[in-house]
């Protein structure tokens, strides 16, 4: 089945727009974006879905504040926290039928994706999830990590949206630094990839919206520091793979090590030449872990 964009029912005044492929009512995937990107950032992972063979439902929507989702001036604390994005994941799960469902996720789409879990547990089958993850703790406080999560603190600022929003060349200049500096060595977002994502966060007030989910504190620098400790956590119970990149230098693969203080059940796997944009830098592996995650059809 090809594409099919729609329009989701509001929840919190807010409507997501979707992609979904394959078959209606079969065992389903969501995959849940990151920053700065929308749900295109799948468009390598879906084909090797769809190409698996097994008949699935997947579901790719844009967040709050992206793509083609609703992009409202409100309270950010309130609309555009990890819980609020996470109301908006429930209601499209509730409205699509795809419980239970293997949710997908990285970078803000995984923060999104384990408030899912932890929210609501039943709704979810399994999680396959890269950075961030809970554990990196006071380690976001060292010189070199507060080199790279500069642009969260920029984000708190007024002055980010007024040198940014609207503004085509800034939107470029600004967003191919993330996508270059964040990648690994043997990936480069193609012109027209990054021309179709600029013309999307150009739009007025979209950028502003995009860094809505920083100023609403569920950036990683503000999640670190609120983190509790493991005996007082609400640890996640669904079957968890996390894809850990080698090369992501948010992320390093020591912050690995305290996985199981969050989850009952993760299996750690390592994707050594990818960085930060996992599902378009190994976006086999990724499939993979899905695919292998992905709920039995009641014919099976």
């Amino acid at each position: 089945m090809g594409l099919r964009a729609s329009r989701s029912a509001p929840v919190d005044g807010f409507r997501l727009t979707f992609d979904r492929f394959g078959t209606p009512g079969a065992p389903s995937v969501l995959l849940l974006h990151g920053w700065p990107g929308n749900r295109h950032d799948y468009r390598r992972l879906v084909p090797l879905l769809l190409a698996s063979g097994r008949t699935l439902d997947v579901v790719v929507p844009d967040l709050r504040g992206f793509g083609g989702s609703d992009k409202h001036d409100v309270a950010v604390s309130h609309f555009y926290s990890a819980s609020a994005q996470a109301a908006s994941v429930v209601g499209l799960i509730a409205e699509l039928g795809l419980a239970p469902v293997v949710i997908g996720g990285y970078d803000v789409g995984s923060r999104v994706a384990q408030s899912v879990a932890r929210m609501h547990p039943d709704l979810v089958h399994a999680l396959v999830l890269s950075p961030p993850l809970p554990g990196a703790g006071e380690r976001v406080l060292t010189a070199p990590a507060q080199a790279e999560f500069w642009y969260q603190a920029f984000h708190q600022l007024p002055l980010s949206a007024r040198l940014v929003d609207g503004n085509h060349d800034a939107v470029r200049d600004y967003l191919s630094h993330f996508w270059s500096h964040w990648s690994g060595p043997g990936f480069t977002l193609g012109e027209d990839d990054l021309d179709a994502l600029v013309a999307d966060y150009a739009l007025p007030g979209a950028f502003t919206a995009s860094i809505a989910w920083y100023r609403a504190g569920a950036g990683t620098i503000a999640q670190s520091l609120t983190e509790l400790p493991p005996e007082q956590a609400i640890r996640i119970h669904a079957p968890t793979d996390v894809l850990w990149p080698g090369r992501d230098p948010l992320f390093p693969p020591a912050w690995s090590d305290r996985l199981e203080h969050y989850f009952t059940d993760v299996t750690l796997h390592t994707a050594p030449d990818a960085g930060h944009f996992t599902p378009l830098e190994c976006p086999d592996a990724f499939a993979r872990l899905l695919l292998e995650r992905r709920t039995p059809h009641p014919q099976e």
